[in-house]
């Protein structure tokens, strides 16, 4: 039994799928509404609240192998609730900032179950995936009502990455040897400015989307009414304000690890045009 965590997100629904088309099972996916769930036929469906532990041990019944996308709870009670049920093996997604910008506090609470994780005696694949493609919708409002895009640090160029290249990478290491005790930063195949981004979504469009850069005082303004000010500061910096050159570097770990190359971000915009529209 493998336990997807996260499983109606961008990540985990991809993972599901990966999953599910390949004939792996059992699978079990967990959300708190299974309601509003809509899986692969033949996953089992389990509610769950990582806000209170004790709701996760039906769902860690008879699982081996875990999915986890932390910092949704306690992270310290969730492994060891899975450590209870018997997991063999959890895989972790975790951040590429752990090693770019450990100083920042996002980065060391993701460092904090990394090694949460090494202490409970389960084997385990950490991810350290790098900005996802996904982030780009904070700009759909913007573009569907045809207004401009407002982005800082419009020349930084990072490698961003599909959600589905980070399931892919969580789907070998759950289902084939040799990825125990490993650790993998994952990148997209190609740097790319925000600028890029926002033109390679007007093309999926096929019309134009003006693109304004702001300051970095404009967009911490706007992201602290969603992130608060700390998160919104490593936000900024790991985006441009703070760019260490370990984080601008193009990783071949998708292709190495899948041996398929990793999506490109065009494609990511493709395949999410609507939500532009």
């Amino acid at each position: 039994m493998i336990l997807v965590t996260g499983a109606t997100g961008n990540i985990g629904s991809a993972l599901l799928e990966a999953l599910h088309a390949r004939g792996v099972g059992p699978l079990r996916g967990l959300t708190r509404d299974a309601a509003r769930a809509s899986f692969p036929q033949g996953v089992e469906t389990v509610e769950g609240d990582f806000a209170e532990p004790d709701s996760l041990k039906p769902a860690l019944k008879g699982v081996r192998s875990l999915f986890l996308v932390p910092r949704l709870g306690s992270d310290a009670d969730i492994l060891e609730a899975a450590r209870q049920a018997g997991v063999e093996h959890v895989v972790l997604v975790s951040s590429i900032t752990v090693q770019t910008h450990p100083h920042l506090g996002p980065a060391q609470d993701n460092l904090a179950v990394e090694q949460l994780l090494k202490e409970t005696g389960m084997a385990w694949t950490i991810l350290r995936p790098t900005q996802f493609a996904s982030n780009a919708l904070m700009w759909a409002p913007s573009i569907r009502g045809r207004e401009t895009v407002r982005a800082p640090y419009a020349g930084t160029a990072l490698p961003t990455i599909h959600p589905a290249d980070i399931a892919s990478v969580a789907r070998v290491a759950l289902t084939e040897p040799g990825h125990h005790g490993r650790t993998y930063a994952l990148t997209g195949p190609e740097p790319m400015t925000a600028r890029q981004q926002v033109e390679a979504i007007a093309a999926v469009l096929g019309r134009e989307v003006p693109f304004a850069e702001i300051s970095r005082r404009q967009a911490h303004a706007q992201m602290v009414a969603v992130f608060g000010p700390e998160a919104a500061d490593a936000v900024l910096d790991v985006t441009g304000g703070d760019v260490n050159p370990e984080l601008l570097m193009v990783r071949d770990t998708v292709s190495r690890v899948t041996g398929a190359p990793a999506r490109p971000f065009r494609q990511w915009a493709s395949e999410n045009a609507d939500a532009f529209r």
